[in-house]
């Protein structure tokens, strides 16, 4: 998503009385969803965008998905170089990498890129209307009652299947790409906000997407969404 669009975003979800200037029946939603790799988080965020988008509720706002193009967000926001989003993707930098950055002045340290990307998650999710893939999205959120807290999951094999699907991968290359990633995630949680990525506990549903189609999990979490106080 562009930087005009983002700020198309903000002017509408403002002008609608979300970040904290509810209007009187103003209803603000938001949504988060944890996923591991090839359970197909990015076709239901927009299969239930859509939905929402078809029948809004009264004086609700537009919505919008936050999901690779959420590190444009936390480089806008913040006022960072571009070339940083090759740092920012989760959990891919190491140790000494943030090291050497933070002596030599080459980026800011992983934990200041979490902390920022925390505030606009937050920000994001307190206009409501946003769809939050990934990013710790439910740890961020969790106090906020008006934000729906998902995770998707599916059998290793269904995920290596879709994964060489969609990505044009060998099984052997998609398996690896599902294990890292999920790896990789795990430890972003555990190491910047002690919390397992895995506890159904931190979620309000857990949808198994290979026994429940990508339709159909969009349409339970929409009702989810709409049964919130």
């Amino acid at each position: 998503m562009s930087a005009t669009n983002h700020l198309y975003f903000i002017n509408r979800q403002v002008a609608a009385g979300g970040h904290h200037a509810t209007k009187p029946g103003q209803i603000r939603r938001a949504v988060t969803i944890s996923r591991q790799a090839g359970c197909g988080a990015r076709v239901v965020a927009e299969l239930l965008a859509a939905r929402l988008q078809a029948h809004p509720v009264e004086n609700s706002v537009p919505w919008t998905i936050f999901d690779r193009n959420l590190m444009e967000k936390v480089l806008e926001e913040h006022q960072l170089p571009k070339y940083l989003a090759d740092f920012l993707p989760e959990d891919r930098i190491s140790a000494l990498e943030d090291m050497l950055g933070d002596i030599f002045g080459l980026h800011p340290p992983q934990e200041t890129i979490v902390k920022q990307t925390a505030e606009t998650i937050l920000g994001l999710a307190e206009l409501g209307g946003a769809i939050l893939i990934g990013r710790a999205g439910n740890i961020i959120t969790a106090k906020l009652p008006h934000v729906l807290q998902v995770r998707l999951v599916a059998p290793l094999e269904q995920r290596i299947a879709r994964v060489t699907q969609d990505q044009g991968l060998t099984a052997a290359e998609a398996r690896d790409f599902c294990l890292r990633e999920g790896q990789g995630r795990e430890r972003y949680l555990k190491k910047y906000f002690h919390a397992d990525i895995n506890d159904p506990l931190r979620y309000h549903l857990v949808i198994n997407t290979g026994l429940v189609s990508y339709d159909l999990a969009a349409r339970l979490i929409e009702s989810a969404l709409l049964a919130l106080g």
